[in-house]
């Protein structure tokens, strides 16, 4: 029996309840494409894919609603996969496992997919539901948001034909997003070489973690620990009192995601051992004391690794402590048209060392492309200056508000006439796939809408049960009115 069997609206949790069992992680929606274009079969509904792998499925308008404008429901098929250390869970076939706390719904030490999957769901249901009354549909399921906004990015002009679009990818129930930040991604190269160990050596793993992560633009104002900008400060104090061997250094997972863990392996002299282990748990408790009101269950752990035969020199460890402390991240300014709102922020999402070079990711943000420009070109400096090579992806789009468009009135009006209050109007710190979408078909009329979703990107990710009947109801009111 599933834990959301008895939820309501039934063929919204039926389907999420299905999707949730079926591999859908960034660039690796084969399944899940699957599942869609054989739920259209199974319907008799319209579909078509394009070489990107994007879908979308087509639901003829009602008999008495054939003069009804085409609404198009937008989500994408991919979701963040990103798990604790301690959690064994196979994102390529185990399903993700629900829980249920109250109004509550998560997954046992994963994240839920409900960024999109709710969305994925909700167009699933409607395209099903053959009592409802509604003009005509198209449905647009669209491959690697999270990683690329890359199905975006390809989506041809042949693939719509509707200007009314509803994405439901938001995040909060009584919110109307009318605007999106844009975004580009960094990543840097930087030459290591490497030098024999000998000598009376003890050979460390130094693990920074506990953090709560999330997401990097939507929770990027809470300003959450950083495991790499945390493990690289312990680290490149220490290095001033003391002789350490770097022999590898892993943190963070995901672009978009806040790194959760990090670690470093390291060879010490034997006799520096406990003082430096005293040290560590020293930074650990000056660092809590710092972020305990945001992450209070941070913590350091240290112990004993495998002996290792080399490290990098010490020039390389220097330029590589130097770069990583040195590198931006969090939020660079505040909006001063928007009170609250992040204009711009980076995240530095993730390091390997991958051969001869160690290899850093960041992902940048910001709601005007001037400065995101900006804050691109001053980590190319930074790189730079350490002697690194820095490549960047093709930027995305922002969605600029526009407090005129039709459909927000009409969104507000349901709103205000279903739950006798206003909806909030904003505009946020995070990529949606409208600003491309804009674009693309000049004078789509779009708004962005959800249930309550809580920490996506993150195995905290939960959605408020309550609101995904009232999102629902809510979202069909408005293609109903169209």
């Amino acid at each position: 029996m599933s834990v959301v069997e008895n939820l309501e609206p039934k063929l919204l949790w039926e389907q999420f309840d299905e999707i949730s069992k079926i591999p859908r992680c960034s660039k690796h929606e084969e399944k899940i494409r699957e599942y869609i274009l054989a739920f259209a079969k199974k319907h008799n509904l319209e579909s078509k894919t394009d070489k990107t792998g994007n879908v979308v499925v087509f639901k003829q308008a009602s008999e008495e609603m054939k003069d009804k404008p085409t609404v198009i429901l937008q989500c994408h098929m991919d979701m963040v996969c990103e798990k604790n250390s301690d959690i064994s869970h196979d994102f390529s076939k185990d399903p993700i496992k629900l829980k249920i706390d109250g109004d509550i719904l998560t997954a046992d030490g994963t994240t839920l997919g409900a960024d999109d999957g709710i969305g994925v769901a909700t167009s699933l249901a409607i395209l099903k539901d053959e009592t409802l009354e509604l003009g005509p549909i198209e449905a647009l399921f669209t491959v690697d948001e999270e990683t690329g906004l890359t199905g975006a990015f390809a989506l041809g002009p042949d693939m719509l034909t509707g200007k009314i679009m509803l994405n439901i990818d938001s995040e909060d129930f009584g919110v109307v997003t009318v605007g999106c930040a844009g975004g580009g991604d960094s990543k840097i190269e930087l030459p290591i070489k490497t030098q024999p160990l000998s000598g009376d050596l003890k050979h460390l793993t130094v693990k920074v973690s506990g953090l709560r992560g999330g997401h990097s633009g939507v929770d990027a104002h809470e300003q959450r620990g950083n495991a790499i900008k945390i493990l690289t400060r312990l680290l490149w104090k220490i290095s001033k009192s003391y002789d350490i061997y770097l022999t590898d250094i892993k943190g963070g997972d995901k672009h978009n995601a806040i790194p959760r863990e990090a670690y470093a392996k390291v060879s010490v002299n034997s006799a520096d051992k406990d003082k430096i282990i005293s040290n560590l748990k020293s930074e650990e408790k000056d660092v809590l004391e710092e972020i305990k009101p945001i992450d209070p269950k941070f913590k350091v752990d240290v112990e004993d690794a495998k002996k290792a035969d080399k490290a990098l020199d010490n020039d390389s460890k220097n330029s590589l402590l130097n770069l990583l402390h040195g590198l931006p991240h969090g939020v660079e300014k505040m909006s001063y048209d928007i009170d609250g709102l992040v204009e711009t922020s980076t995240n530095l999402a993730t390091v390997a060392i991958k051969g001869g070079d160690a290899v850093i990711g960041l992902s940048s943000r910001s709601s005007i492309a001037s400065a995101l420009q900006d804050l691109c070109d001053r980590i190319r400096a930074i790189a730079t200056l350490s002697g690194a090579k820095i490549t960047e992806e093709e930027p995305y789009p922002g969605w600029k508000p526009d407090l005129d468009s039709n459909i927000l009135k009409l969104s507000k009006k349901i709103f205000k006439d279903m739950y006798n209050k206003e909806p909030v109007v904003e505009a946020i710190h995070a990529g949606l796939e409208c600003g491309i979408i804009g674009e693309k078909f000049p004078g789509m009329d779009m708004i962005s809408l959800g249930p309550t979703i809580k920490y996506p990107h993150s195995p905290e990710e939960q959605v408020h049960i309550s609101t995904v009947d009232k999102f629902y109801d809510y979202v069909l009111e408005i293609i109903k009115s169209v």
